[in-house]
């Protein structure tokens, strides 16, 4: 029995030194994992940045080593290491090894960093805690300052030893501790988009990523030389709806009467588009991943702008439903980019804000903005808003189709009675289940007569199934014949496009077979059939494709027979083949017959048996080559129809039913 340790007043004890952070890193930098690691590089990127935004330097280089360390290196007026009289310390020491000290917290009234992205006075020491080494070096005053640190202790002395570099500056190198943070393999994206995060809001500063892969550099730039709306025309692209705009302001304010007053720059760059979408708030360069104030400001500011201009001109049905920031969204190219001298982040993490003021102030800013510009600009205005409205509607739609998929699919643990004439196998192991989808009822009895009842489920197509390609969901969950095959397949369907990202349900893994094998006559009408069902799967659920779960069971074109055996041609060339072997033998040749006509011997010989069936896996071309493929056979291209008949027709002319 274990003893009961007493609590008592020496159980209490305090974290001192680099313990403070190396055992509990999560504190600081939000997790002891991969995010930890990321954000500790971002507090040293984020001193550089200040240093450029002050107006000290235009170029920040980072550099990832083959052994896992990271390297900020910027051209600001060099971090202050020597002696502070006030302090009576070394400025390193405050700097590197003493939380909460920094040369930030004085930013009120034009001192250093009035928008700081870093206030705490926590990254730099933290980061050389939770490092297994840092390195410092230090240009300025016409001196190089050096310094070594492991596991959060100084090594040796600040080396000082005049310079005659003409450019000041500050170079830290690091190694994050994997005693400290349980994975420190930071991915080359994080890299990659938190570098160009930056050069979106610094308009006119360059940041080059170095990546070292064994003897090699490879070398990324990041730029804009106008910043947020140089980024929002990149990702508008050609064909937007409308131009991108570009507004700015100042303000003061205070979060409550009783708290000091403070200033707040707002900037935003904006465009529409039907093709592209994006939403993206900022906070002193800290993108706020979880948006907090400025992403409430934009609901309310754009929801209320838009939605005022639709009643005014009379665009709104009658008794329709009001838009909603969702239906805006869609279209929406925005970003924001702003700046205060005071903020309050959620936590140590900064990816959202929480003032008061700076929600109220970008709220009237943004409403007065829009709807000065919807005033102004009247065509614009109209594209806008009735994209907009067309987004509502789809999305009311998808709404309904979506309720009505869920419950037109609900129900599938009791299929068998619920699906007409699908006849189901006995084995529940689905390693071994195979589903045939057959070309309408006289090949079900055929198929259902000749199969191996233990794992072989037989699924009857109703007439020639809907061209998928060519009509809305609506439609599409409409048809009985598709309900019902998708119910038998039992892993729901995967959904395209904006307006039905809430509709899919897809899941693989409640799939019910590990085969789905079309299998129609092998004349023109199974011909269509097979297709129309590869398109219906294609369209509703691609990843069967993609997974090599499809099979097309080919059926015999002819029938060779001598007086000892029959002979199955699948094809001319077969025929040929079989013919030439044959040589003198006497034979007769007939055309085989449909699948609803063969014999149950005959269908499990040629079609169902997997030692002698012949089966083709539909083969996961590239997504773009099989939509291309489809479009020509099913879809709107009708000029490149015609030009695939005139190219390719003599090669079927044989088959063709001309009289």
């Amino acid at each position: 029995m274990a003893t009961r340790t007493e609590y008592g007043n020496q159980s209490i004890s305090s974290l001192k030194g680099a313990d403070r952070v190396r055992k509990r890193p999560g504190v600081i930098f939000g997790s002891d994992g991969l995010e930890g690691c990321e954000h500790a590089f971002f507090e040293i990127l984020s001193n550089a940045i200040d240093e450029a935004r002050e107006g000290y330097g235009t170029l920040i280089n980072v550099r990832r080593y083959s052994d896992g360390s990271f390297e900020v290196e910027d051209f600001g007026r060099g971090c202050p290491v020597d002696w502070n009289e006030t302090e009576n310390r070394y400025n390193w020491e405050l700097v590197f090894c003493e939380l909460y000290a920094g040369g930030k917290y004085d930013n009120e009234g034009g001192g250093n960093y009035e928008f700081s992205l870093g206030l705490n006075g926590l990254g730099s020491c933290a980061t050389q805690y939770a490092s297994r080494y840092m390195d410092v070096f230090v240009w300025k005053d016409g001196f190089k300052y050096s310094l070594h640190f492991e596991r959060g202790e100084i090594v040796g002395e600040m080396k000082k030893e005049p310079t005659d570099r003409k450019k000041t500056g500050t170079l830290i190198r690091w190694l994050p501790d994997l005693d400290v943070f349980t994975d420190i393999a930071v991915k080359d994206e994080y890299f990659e988009d938190t570098l160009r995060r930056q050069a979106v809001v610094n308009a006119g500063l360059t940041l080059r990523l170095y990546t070292q892969r064994d003897s090699q550099w490879d070398v990324k730039e990041y730029r804009y030389e106008n910043g947020i709306i140089d980024y929002v025309s990149e990702i508008a692209g050609e064909g937007a709806l409308t131009q991108p705009r570009f507004w700015q302001d100042e303000s003061k304010g205070r979060d409550r009467e009783d708290k000091p007053e403070y200033r707040v720059k707002l900037s935003a760059a904006f465009c529409f588009s039907n093709r592209n979408s994006l939403v993206e708030h900022y906070h002193n360069s800290s993108w706020l991943e979880y948006g907090g104030s400025p992403d409430k400001a934009a609901r309310s500011a754009f929801t209320s702008a838009i939605d005022s201009w639709l009643k005014q001109n009379g665009k709104y049905q009658k008794s329709e439903s009001r838009i909603t920031y969702a239906d805006i969204q869609e279209s929406l190219i925005l970003v924001t980019n702003n700046f205060s001298t005071q903020t309050s982040y959620e936590n140590q993490t900064k990816k959202a804000i929480t003032n008061r003021f700076i929600q109220e102030t970008m709220t009237a800013f943004l409403k007065n903005n829009l709807e000065a510009y919807l005033i102004e600009n009247p065509q614009e205005a109209e594209r806008i808003c009735d994209q907009i409205l067309l987004n509502k509607r789809a999305r009311e739609s998808a709404e309904k189709t979506r309720l009505n998929m869920r419950k037109k699919l609900s129900g599938g643990l009791d299929i068998i009675n619920r699906v007409e004439k699908f006849v189901d196998c006995r084995s529940r192991d689905l390693s071994l289940r195979e589903l045939y989808i057959v070309e309408g009822d006289s090949a079900l009895g055929a198929c259902k007569l000749g199969r191996d009842a233990e794992f072989q489920g037989i699924m009857p197509v109703r007439g020639k199934i809907l061209n998928c390609l060519k009509v809305d969901y609506a439609r599409i969950f409409a048809s009985d014949i598709i309900v019902d095959l998708l119910k038998v397949l039992g892993c729901g369907v995967e959904l395209s496009g904006k307006g039905h990202k809430d509709i899919s349900s897809f899941d693989l893994q409640n799939l019910r077979w590990s085969k789905i094998i079309i299998c129609t006559d092998a004349d023109e009408d199974g011909y269509q059939i097979r297709t129309l069902i590869l398109a219906m799967l294609f369209r509703l659920v691609p990843t069967l494709i993609k997974e090599g779960l499809v099979y097309i069971a080919e059926s015999p074109l002819y029938e060779i027979t001598t007086k000892d055996k029959t002979y199955f041609a699948y094809s001319e060339r077969d025929k040929a083949d079989i013919v030439q072997k044959l040589g003198n033998t006497r034979y007769t040749l007939s055309r085989s017959k449909g699948l609803g006509e063969n014999e149950p011997e005959m269908m499990w010989l040629t079609t169902m048996n997997p030692q002698t069936r012949r089966l083709i896996k539909v083969l996961p071309e590239e997504k773009h080559r099989m939509a291309e493929v489809f479009d020509l056979l099913l879809g709107d291209n009708l000029e490149g129809r015609k030009q695939h008949i005139a190219d390719e027709g003599y090669r079927y002319i044989e088959l063709a039913d001309i009289s």
